[in-house]
């Protein structure tokens, strides 16, 4: 693919074939260790934060239409997601099937949104995917492909949202209508000028630390940025359908990307209080607070806690069948 050699998972090293050095086990242990610990601690943090009583308050205040129609556009963000890693396989040519692929992102997924990048988006996808019998390197091209994929869909819609001056923005924000314009029309350059390297550009490998880093075709950064804002494009599309019928959609997905850089920049596990101080400050003089909170707290249990505890049961079914499905894709390459 894109006429670059890349390591093939059966290709093994020779640390792989041979008998492993001490401290590369004991640090595998270590990291296996730290993982199991760091994980429920986190969770117990999490779990321990939330007023109960409000989220059966604020889900018990919604027709059951409404919230089936929630669970249906979550749905469909997850799966969406889970094509970042589909697509990565053809671009890193592993063997993987779609099968194993789409539980572990699942997985990530879902521990990257409540407990952070690094415990689900990094940590959790290394030690999955090389449990799967993915080398490093490989594990390292889906990464960061999926990284440039859920951010090139948030400048593209971003972009054309805050260009488009969908989002009135409070007076006295430092940050002003027109900033935000132009801060949507160089969104869009970043997009277009990334298109334009996919298609145009002779040189198409960097290494980058012993990384080999591979520029995608423009047919797959277009499809990387498909999957991207329709990934956003649900996330505001849940919240929206929580809100009464006078929301306006196009300002919800302003709102929910501001809200995300937000979230980003106070490395606040979930977002919690970042999601919710900007919504009610840009959209407390259409909706009063309580509806606001009720539609956010449904968002939170919907999109966050339900996935959270299905993929701490698929986390642990994975863990449990993991060997035998290293051994399985071993004996098939």
């Amino acid at each position: 693919m894109n006429g670059v050699s890349h390591t093939s998972t059966h290709e093994q090293k020779p640390a792989e074939t041979g008998k492993q050095k001490p401290w590369l086990k004991w640090g595998k242990r270590a990291f296996t260790l730290f993982f199991f610990i760091a994980v429920p601690v986190l969770l117990f943090t999490l779990m321990k934060n939330l007023d109960w009583n409000e989220v059966m308050h604020a889900l018990e205040s919604y027709k059951a239409t409404t919230l089936a129609l929630g669970f249906v556009i979550a749905a469909g963000s997850y799966l969406t997601y889970c094509g970042f890693d589909v697509l990565a396989r053809r671009y890193t040519e592993h063997k993987l099937s779609v099968k194993q692929i789409v539980p572990v992102t699942f997985v990530c997924y879902a521990f990257n949104l409540n407990l952070s990048s690094w415990v689900g988006g990094i940590a959790l996808r290394y030690r999955l995917y090389s449990r799967l019998g993915l080398d490093v390197p490989t594990i390292t091209r889906i990464l960061s492909l999926s990284l440039i994929t859920n951010w090139l869909g948030y400048m593209l819609l971003a972009g054309f949202v805050f260009a488009g001056d969908f989002v009135d923005l409070p007076e006295g924000w430092k940050i002003g209508d027109t900033t935000l314009q132009l801060i949507g029309f160089v969104l869009l350059a970043v997009c277009f000028a990334y298109f334009a390297a996919c298609r145009f550009s002779k040189k198409r490998t960097w290494t980058v630390r012993k990384q080999q880093l591979v520029l995608p075709s423009l047919n797959q950064a277009l499809r990387q940025a498909l999957l991207g804002a329709l990934n956003w494009g649900l996330m505001a599309l849940l919240i929206y359908v929580l809100l009464p019928e006078k929301a306006f959609y196009p300002a919800v997905l302003g709102i929910l990307l501001i809200s995300s850089i937000a979230g980003v920049i106070a490395h606040i596990p979930a977002g919690l209080g970042v999601l919710e101080t900007v919504f009610i400050t840009l959209m407390q003089h259409q909706f009063s607070k309580g509806q606001l909170l009720a539609a956010l707290i449904g968002y939170r249990v919907i999109y966050f806690l339900i996935p959270l505890m299905l993929a701490l049961v698929v986390y642990v079914v994975l863990e449990k069948r993991a060997k035998a499905m290293r051994k399985r894709n071993e004996g098939q390459l």
